[in-house]
């Protein structure tokens, strides 16, 4: 039986047979959002990574199910902030420590740098992305 929302389930399973294991996203809505996923496919307190023309985004979901969205890159030394550990509201780089807003890209002080930030929201469950409205801080 076909229910609302199979379809970004559908999404989420192209992903899983993915040789990286990223996220496909769908085509933008007329508002330039593309869908990514049910927020439940992203672990609390972890990350997933979708491919985009841009390169890598990691889409996060801290323990409060807030959802944010940065370029997959430490601005340090360009380690994956995917496989980082999110905290709060920031995630420390695997790298080398860093410590990253989730909400702005920046990273804390005493470090500087800033991960290129994109706008996600959630509706009704679904974790959407605008690709083209990055935020550079």
């Amino acid at each position: 039986m076909d229910m609302p929302g199979n379809e970004v389930v559908s999404a989420c399973a192209r992903a899983a047979a993915n040789k990286e294991g990223a996220l496909t996203m769908d085509s933008p809505t007329a508002d330039g959002w593309h869908k990514v996923c049910a927020l439940d496919a992203i672990p609390q307190l972890g990350a997933r990574v979708v491919k985009t023309p841009d390169g890598p985004v990691a889409v996060f979901r801290n323990a409060d199910d807030e959802v944010f969205a940065l370029l997959d890159r430490c601005p340090h030394k360009g380690g994956p902030l995917s496989q980082g550990i999110v905290h709060g509201r920031k995630v420390t780089c695997p790298l080398h420590s860093w410590n990253i807003g989730l909400d702005d890209g920046n990273a804390v002080a005493p470090d500087h740098g800033c991960a290129r930030r994109f706008a996600v929201k959630l509706d009704s469950g679904i974790v959407f992305i605008d690709l083209e409205n990055a935020v550079v801080q």
